[in-house]
């Protein structure tokens, strides 16, 4: 694909994702309350309906659940089945080095407060992760 290709279609993402956000934020500002199981979800975000409740996918829970997984991996939080803590710093590793590789490949494409999100759980993640496994780890 050559470059004036790929612009293009970077570009029409781009818009695209804008035109959704702006169509949330005047929904949000003429609905202040907080929204219900009947509102629509936020741009990017897609739900599932389990029959029960329904389930929202969105960035900040994504990152969030990865931080939370490799608190746990740390042995900092107990595991949510075992409820023993247990450090697999390896694992822990792998989880804080997903996350890094998010940041990288999403450079760019995130609001603000995604990319200030991903980018304070990844600095407290790696300081602790400096903390447990020391500076060779």
């Amino acid at each position: 694909m050559d470059e004036q290709v790929k612009k293009r279609v970077d570009e029409s993402w781009k818009e695209q994702a804008e035109r959704e956000k702006q169509q949330v934020d005047a929904k949000t500002q003429a609905s202040p309350s907080a929204p219900g199981p009947g509102s629509a979800p936020e741009a990017g975000a897609s739900r599932i309906d389990t029959g029960e409740e329904q389930l929202q996918a969105r960035f900040d829970l994504f990152v969030s659940g990865l931080a939370m997984e490799a608190l746990i991996a740390m042995g900092e939080m107990p595991h949510p089945t075992t409820r023993r803590q247990q450090a697999n710093l390896p694992q822990a590793k792998y989880l804080v080095d997903l996350l890094g590789i998010l940041e990288e490949k999403t450079k760019g494409n995130l609001s603000v407060d995604e990319s200030r999100l991903l980018s304070d759980a990844l600095y407290q993640l790696r300081m602790r992760y400096l903390t447990k496994a020391g500076p060779a780890g």
